[in-house]
């Protein structure tokens, strides 16, 4: 307990570093996910912009990059990150090995809960002369609002998962505090502290993406 005491400052420091990251990330990865899911769900037969060959392209991309699991992930994005950022390891080459992971699962979750819209709420747009692209501004994104802020916060939590894993690549947060203070140093007070940091904040974000949610789908 005495040492957890003296790892205040750093677990601290350490939870600002997590949440740099994560939502960094998540913005990043969050924008490149709706608009590949957009693009997903638009080319799909009978959807705004069928195109069948665009589908399964991007189909397969995203079935191929999807269930890589990220520790190996973020080992293979390496050189690419050298090449873009000029670094393979810290912060930066961590979040940009997040921010495209991510990508490619929100982009899923984008195209789910874009399918739960009601054809004939686009249909009726569809009738009144709107655009596609007015379709998915005013109608498609605004009807799946409430859902797609259930996913986003499935991801802000998943996110977090991914960047436990950064210290691998010399990445900071939490994840790393436990395994440099707690993990190596054989102390489970302190591990159990870093679990209780990131317990107290996944709770906190669900609690508030569940309330905006129903806010959302009640009007």
């Amino acid at each position: 307990m005495d040492r957890l005491l003296e790892l205040l400052p750093e677990l601290g420091e350490a939870t600002v570093e997590t949440l740099y990251i994560v939502v960094i990330s998540l913005f990043f990865g969050g924008i490149g996910g709706l608009l590949l899911g957009l693009a997903l769900y638009t080319t799909r037969a009978g959807s705004l912009f069928e195109n069948r060959a665009a589908f399964t392209l991007l189909n397969i991309l995203v079935n191929i990059f999807r269930p890589i699991p990220f520790i190996i992930f973020i080992a293979a994005v390496q050189p690419l990150a050298r090449l873009v950022l000029g670094i393979g390891i810290g912060n930066s080459a961590l979040i940009f090995a997040i921010s495209l992971g991510a990508t490619f699962g929100i982009s899923r979750i984008v195209e789910q809960n874009l399918l739960t819209v009601s054809p004939g709420v686009i249909e009726a747009a569809r009738a009144a002369g709107a655009g596609p692209f007015r379709i998915i501004r005013t109608v498609i994104l605004p009807e799946a609002l409430g859902p797609l802020i259930l996913g986003y916060t499935f991801v802000f939590v998943a996110i977090v998962d991914m960047s436990a894993v950064g210290g691998y690549i010399g990445g900071g947060g939490i994840g790393n505090f436990a395994i440099l203070y707690g993990y190596r140093q054989f102390n489970p007070v302190v591990t159990w502290a870093a679990v209780l940091v990131i317990i107290l904040l996944v709770q906190l974000v669900q609690f508030s993406g569940n309330a905006l949610a129903r806010k959302i789908l009640r009007r």
